[in-house]
């Protein structure tokens, strides 16, 4: 057998094989198909101070090797969430993240305040990707300053596991991972989904109802995989790296480029089992490699 464990931050997990925000549900929706406490964690889907409807039908297009999403953060709530599903996964022998998010760095604050209180729910995924209503609707993660302030607020109101989600829609994200890493974070994720648009040809309009949307699936990898190696090479923190995973050497390739953990998204839509089979497929490479820990390949990439 060989060591699975990696430190993230403050946390240990019990293995690098996560889910990513938005399509996982809260976890539970899978319980089905497979026993969800086997992977290291669940980061269930967006959470937001107030009760949010989404976007408007249709918010999601299949692209060649990928989706687009416009689901637009809908969920009831952090109030909802702490008092009707926190109670039905607080029991679940793995580390839960929730993904807060906001249009306000007031808002990020409050939820994330919020959320301190869950004595089960050892971290946060901070997604800066929202707009910035104050700022004409830019995201916070597109510039450093503001990266920065939302990260700082959140800090001094929540004690336990900071991870921040990089948005990849900026000229530098080793930049912005490390104004980050300044303000307190103790680890970032990354990629969050690309911008992108579809259109129906025939109708001469676009598929979304928001026009653009975000990418993800297999499409996104080359460029995430890029991105995870830039930011494990410029900052002091962990890494946690996403974007078209779909089995375990696309696992194991992101691990060779700096990530502690991976987060698994599109690929759960196709099989819902993918997760431990990833986590499976690592502990093969490992046990086949001679490795005894799957810390010794964080970061190995010899260039």
């Amino acid at each position: 057998m060989v060591d699975l464990n990696v430190n993230l931050g403050k946390i240990q997990l019990k293995n690098p094989v996560m889910t990513a925000s938005g399509t996982f549900g809260y976890g539970l929706e899978y319980s089905d198909f497979f026993d969800i406490s086997r992977i290291g964690g669940i980061v269930v889907k967006g959470t937001t101070l107030r009760d949010r409807q989404g976007n408007d039908y249709p918010r999601m297009a299949e692209t060649p090797s990928g989706m687009l999403n416009a689901v637009g953060l809908q969920n009831k709530g952090v109030e909802h969430f702490a008092k009707n599903i926190y109670p039905l996964i607080k029991d679940i022998n793995t580390s839960i993240f929730v993904n807060v998010s906001g249009s306000t760095v007031e808002e990020y604050v409050e939820t994330a305040l919020r959320v301190n209180e869950l004595d089960n729910i050892p971290g946060i995924e901070l997604n800066i990707s929202c707009p910035n209503v104050k700022e004409g609707g830019m995201a916070f993660g597109t510039s450093c300053p503001s990266a920065a302030l939302v990260v700082k607020e959140v800090r001094k109101v929540y004690s336990k596991e900071l991870m921040v989600k990089l948005s990849p829609n900026v000229t530098s994200i080793t930049e912005i991972a490390k104004a980050v890493e300044d303000e307190g974070a103790d680890s970032v994720s990354l990629i969050n989904t690309l911008l992108g648009m579809a259109i129906d040809a025939e109708k001469r309009k676009p598929v979304l109802s928001t026009v653009t949307g975000g990418l993800s699936g297999p499409a996104v990898k080359p460029i995430a995989l890029c991105m995870v190696w830039q930011v494990y090479n410029s900052v002091k923190i962990p890494v946690v790296g996403m974007g078209g995973i779909m089995n375990a050497r696309d696992a194991i390739e992101f691990i060779l480029a700096g990530s502690s953990a991976i987060q698994i998204g599109t690929a759960n839509f196709i099989d819902p089992t993918v997760s431990v089979k990833v986590l499976e497929g690592i502990e093969e490479y490992l046990i086949r490699h001679k490795f005894s820990s799957v810390n010794d390949i964080i970061g190995a990439l010899e260039v």
